[in-house]
This record gives structure tokens, C-alpha cells and sequence, in this order.
């Protein structure tokens, strides 16, 4: 199982007081250091909101290419939606480039919806937006001319897209919520699959992810070309009190203003030890169980090939998320690799 970590740029943790420019070079700080103890990958979001600074993610990959050696740096989801397929794949093929091959997208339509009006799009072409411009990525990184037509875009015909990636077919994963037709899009389309779990129990998701699995037997993809990520909320600390103590106090905060803006109730402490229980989504804790709930999360799920954490939006200092980081490079990722072993 490959881990690593996803991040949306937050600028809103610890005193509230950090400056943009502090904000973004402690995270470029956080992925040399995910490179250094031996993560496999690091994401960058898309949001186009005052407390985020991750709307151009590109720029951040790019930036944190020319600091890593090894660590694979991808999308985590790039909006493609309100985005031309063409520039996507540029500044990808270009990040792959500068990154000597480690660049990856993960594409989605976005849980987030402020891109659809900035960008001049209608929400009620939400899905049909986002086929059309996967289509057209996914023959740009198959073919070097082009030749398409669309209604949401301009026409091109035969003409070439540089640069080309360094990588023979560039990584697209699609990054899915809970819409059974995008498990099955992404199994036809024989995509790697990145599924964001944010509340409930994991094992509810195994139903979806057969879905995916059968649609892409159907389609003619062999199980080893069907990889499963699980991204989530979560934390690491030296101990399962510890991280709970930390974790918790920003991560109710965060979700009962969302839950303000739309419609949930506040986050109580007894559902967050829902959350946090062995069949919960949340991965928080100390090494040991972290470790272990990754293991049942993907023993829950049939098989689960990436597990990303999310965990810059609750309130944890620089301190707090590089210390986290060490702990999943030199404590969670031998245990689970030792444990997959035996």
C-alpha cells in the first residue's frame, strides 16, 4: 500500500495569524520533509476560497519538485470541470518534466462548486462538463494530434499538444465521492480510482468499489490494472490519546461551521469517536492503531492500493502536521508494510 498526503494549502491552522507567503512555504517545508521520510505521494487540492491557497496547484507541485527527489506529486482533485483539458495536460507533461516522471492527476468534478460561476460555467452541465473534458485529457495523453469535437469547447483538428510527459501514459486517477456512476465510469474507462471517505463507516463503500471492479472486468482491464485509493480525514501522533487530543478540537470546529453553510448538525464528541472506532473513517491515532485501521480499511474494501490523509484543516500547527508526517514515514509505513508481508 502506498501513503502519502493530501493537502488543500490550508492558511486558516494553528493561531490563525499566518501570513500567506509563512503559510505556503511551511508546506512546501512539510512535502520535502514527506520526502525525506519516505512518502509516497503528496497532493495538492483545488479551491478557490479566501482560506485555502491551493486555485493554481500546478505552481505549488512545480515549486516542490525543484525541492524533492522521490516522492510522487499529484492533483488532489483538479476541478476539470471548469478547466481546458488541453493546459491541464501542459502543465502536467510539464511538471512531469521538472519532476523527472513523478507528476500524477487526480481529476473530479469538485465538491466545491465556487469554481463553476468564476470560471463562467452553468452548474446544470455539472456531470456533462466533466465527461466531455475527461474525454478529451485522456486523448490528449494517449495521442500526440488531436482531433475533437465537443460541445463545451472549441473543436481541434489534428493539431499536436506539447510537451509531452515523460512518463509513456501520464498517471489520471478519478477522484469519486459516493455517485455510483462514477465508480463505474472510472472502471469502463480503466482508471485507477481515488474514493474520498469523510464520514460513516468504510465497509459502506465496498458495494461502490465492487461496481468499479466489475465494470472494469466488463470493459476488459485485468485486476491489476484497477488500483483503489482511499483518501481521509486523519492524524498521527506519538499516542492514540495524544493525536484524539490534538486532532479533535480544530476538526469539530472546521466541520460545524461547514455544517452551518449547509444544513448538518454540530459535530458532537460522541460522533467523532464513531469516526475515530475501528470502523470508522477517520485515521487517528498513534502509530500502531493508524497502521492497523489501514489495514482493515483496505481488508473492508477488497484491496486498497494508496491511502492519502488529509489533515491541514483542523487546526494543527507546523509543529504538529511535520511531526505527523515523520511518525507515517518511519513508524506507520513499516508496520503496514510489514504487516502486508506476512
Amino acid at each position: 500500500m502506498e501513503i502519502g498526503i493530501d493537502s488543500f494549502a490550508s492558511a486558516m491552522y494553528g493561531s490563525n495569524s499566518l501570513s500567506s507567503v509563512d503559510a505556503m512555504e511551511q508546506l512546501l517545508e512539510r512535502i520535502s520533509l514527506a520526502d525525506q521520510a519516505g512518502l509516497d505521494v503528496f497532493g495538492i487540492g483545488e479551491h478557490h476560497k479566501k482560506e485555502f491557497l491551493d486555485s493554481a496547484t500546478e505552481v505549488i507541485l512545480a515549486a516542490a519538485a525543484a525541492r524533492t527527489k522521490r516522492i510522487r506529486l499529484a492533483s488532489a482533485v483538479k476541478v476539470l470541470s471548469v478547466a481546458d483539458p488541453v493546459r491541464v495536460y501542459q502543465s502536467y507533461a510539464t511538471l512531469d518534466l521538472i519532476s523527472k516522471g513523478r507528476a500524477e492527476l487526480v481529476v473530479g468534478r469538485g465538491s466545491s462548486i465556487e469554481a463553476y460561476p468564476l470560471f463562467g460555467y452553468n452548474l446544470n452541465d455539472y456531470d456533462a462538463l466533466f465527461k466531455e473534458k475527461l474525454d478529451l485529457l485522456l486523448k490528449i495523453r494517449d495521442q500526440e494530434f488531436i482531433t475533437w469535437a465537443g460541445k463545451f469547447r472549441a473543436p481541434i483538428n489534428n493539431l499536436p499538444v506539447y510537451p509531452r510527459a515523460l512518463q509513456p501514459q501520464l498517471p489520471v486517477w478519478l477522484g469519486v465521492g459516493g455517485t455510483p456512476e462514477s465508480f463505474v465510469r472510472a472502471g469502463s474507462l480503466g482508471l485507477p480510482l481515488m474514493v474520498a471517505v469523510i464520514g460513516g463507516e468504510t465497509h459502506r463503500f465496498r458495494p461502490l468499489i465492487d461496481l468499479y471492479r466489475e465494470a472494469g472486468s466488463k470493459a476488459g482491464f485485468k485486476p491489476e490494472q484497477l488500483s483503489v485509493g482511499l483518501h481521509s480525514p486523519g492524524y498521527v501522533a506519538a499516542t492514540d490519546e495524544e493525536a484524539v487530543t490534538e486532532y479533535y478540537p480544530g476538526y469539530a470546529e472546521l466541520w460545524t461551521r461547514l455544517g452551518k453553510q449547509r444544513g448538518w448538525p454540530p459535530v458532537t464528541r460522541s460522533q467523532f469517536d464513531s469516526l475515530i472506532a475501528p470502523k470508522g473513517v477517520l485515521v487517528v491515532g498513534g502509530p500502531e492503531r493508524v497502521a492497523e485501521k489501514l489495514l482493515r480499511h483496505s481488508e473492508s474494501l477488497g484491496g486498497v492500493d494508496r491511502f492519502t490523509f488529509q489533515m491541514d484543516n483542523a487546526g494543527l500547527t507546523h509543529a504538529q502536521l511535520s511531526k505527523s508526517i515523520e511518525l507515517i514515514g518511519t513508524k506507520v509505513i513499516p508496520l503496514v508494510n510489514m504487516q502486508n508481508k506476512k
